[in-house]
């Protein structure tokens, strides 16, 4: 399985969590998919999902808008797709690349009612940034070539919450880099928990760029956590002991981790002798003190 059938199983697993959220939310919505080339048939796996909530959709208004350059022969899946809707569903394909996003999400009114952002192949481009942004609430899912972080972009549009990662396929094939922004905190989670139930023999692995080791992950519903290990007594050396709730929220707001996996690398770390806690014994709570113990991180 290649990156792209990556990325398209974690599109239909977010839209099966998103669609509903913004149905019941708000009266109108917008999808938006942006491909720059490449493989544009997660836009045909989109519209299916969308048939699937179509008891949902009256009295509703779903605008799709797809963006890409894949000639008629796209134009005629998309139909072939598009005759299953409602007709509470507008489908719109747009051509050229993601650049034309900015233009094509004004003329559809998205904005001030939610939105969800597919930009397949963009660079972080402010503009574009900001017209993902103007939805209420915004959801942006940006894949682009490896190389930079995306977080410092997606903050300056306005996301408060974002998380990344890079997709690395087996064999020859390019890495990618996956960024996704959000206001909300059941959306952060709801992808972290996306991107770990994947097909793990899909021959794709994660690096997570926040590790300065760069170590591969096997996908899987308990990632190996050697690297949060690592990002965790980084994070305790940088600003001192931290509650096991701060350190929860640091693995889902600063690295590829989940909440869920902190929990497990501070046993793993406790065990070692890595950290200490504060009380000593009992639950491992949220309220529970922990304090990276000096020139102890080769055990980590």
């Amino acid at each position: 399985m290649s990156t792209d059938a990556v990325l398209r199983e974690l599109l239909v697993r977010q839209l099966d969590h998103w669609l509903p959220a913004a149905l019941h939310r708000a009266r109108r919505a917008t999808l938006a998919l942006a491909y720059a080339g490449g493989d544009a048939t997660g836009a045909e796996e989109a519209l299916r999902v969308v048939a699937e909530f179509a008891d949902r959709l009256r009295g509703r208004r779903l605008t799709v808008l797809v963006v890409a350059d894949d000639g008629t022969d796209l134009a005629t899946r998309l139909g072939a797709a598009e005759a299953a809707l409602p007709a509470d569903v507008a489908v719109h394909l747009v051509p050229g690349g993601p650049d034309r996003l900015p233009v094509a999400l004004k003329a559809a009114g998205a904005a001030g009612a939610p939105l969800l952002t597919v930009a397949d192949g963009a660079d972080p481009d402010p503009a574009l940034l900001a017209a993902a942004a103007s939805g209420r609430p915004a959801e942006l899912l940006l894949v682009t070539a490896p190389g930079r972080s995306l977080r410092p972009a997606l903050s300056a549009a306005g996301f408060p919450l974002a998380t990344e990662v890079e997709l690395v396929p087996d064999g020859d094939g390019p890495a990618r880099l996956l960024g996704y922004a959000t206001g909300s905190d059941r959306g952060l989670e709801t992808v972290k928990e996306a991107l770990w139930a994947v097909d793990e023999y899909a021959g794709v692995r994660y690096r997570d760029p926040a590790d300065p080791q760069g170590r591969l992950l096997d996908i899987s519903l308990d990632p190996e956590p050697g690297p949060l290990r690592r990002e965790l007594l980084a994070e305790l050396a940088r600003s001192g002991p931290r509650t096991v709730t701060e350190l929860r929220r640091f693995a889902t707001t600063a690295t590829v981790y989940r909440a869920a996996d902190a929990n497990r690398a501070l046993a793993s770390l406790l065990a070692s002798g890595a950290v200490t806690r504060d009380p000593e014994h009992g639950r491992l709570g949220g309220d529970v003190s922990i304090s990276a113990v000096p020139n102890a991180g080769s055990s980590a």
